[in-house]
């Protein structure tokens, strides 16, 4: 299959993400800066998700761009991935109306960590179903990265379960950080 009908499905279903994200996101109840204060764990949870939502677009966009052909596991394998993305808007919103609170913060960090897992079995399957494309074997052939993410997040699990719940959601923010910063100090 050519992968830009799969590319544009990508694309669009992270769009509408996004835009639930940003449609859940309270209105100030006046317009002070104390209104504005009242909804910060909501803006702040709202920035953590969109920049997972971007990051995640923009490893597809990069990979994408080079795949040259995609077969069924992938398609199916994304399709598990995105359903478990397309909880975000909800796992944000959840997350921000019980900031405090381990459960929502657990279910946040899990849905990373799902992606992550599921990240790297599509890597897998890309890699194994154009075994001739050197660029794409070059990209996927470091798969640290997203076991610095599923470690990261465990790890920000463990301290929100003992200590205080919204290092998850900051676990997750870093992981992404990681993700950027663990090719360049590995090279």
């Amino acid at each position: 299959m050519e992968t830009e009908r799969f590319e544009a499905l990508i694309d669009a279903i992270l769009a509408i993400i996004i835009t639930i994200i940003v449609l859940e996101i309270p209105l100030a109840s006046n317009g002070t800066w104390q209104a504005l204060l009242n909804i910060k764990y909501e803006f702040i949870i709202y920035a953590i998700s969109f920049m997972i939502c971007f990051n995640f677009w923009n490893f597809n966009n990069n990979i994408f761009s080079i795949v040259n052909k995609v077969d069924p596991k992938i398609i199916w394998t994304m399709g598990l991935t995105l359903f478990v993305f397309s909880l975000l808007p909800y796992l944000t919103t959840f997350a921000a109306e019980n900031f405090y609170v381990f459960f929502p913060q657990f279910l946040y960090g899990l849905s990373f960590i799902i992606t992550a897992i599921f990240s790297l079995i599509i890597c897998k399957f890309l890699k194994d179903a154009d075994p001739g494309n050197v660029a794409l074997q070059v990209a996927l052939s470091d798969p640290y990265p997203f076991y610095s993410t599923i470690i990261l997040v465990l790890i920000g699990i463990a301290i929100g379960y003992f200590a205080y719940p919204p290092v998850i959601m900051l676990s997750c923010l870093i992981s992404i950080l990681g993700v950027w910063i663990i090719p360049k100090i590995r090279k």
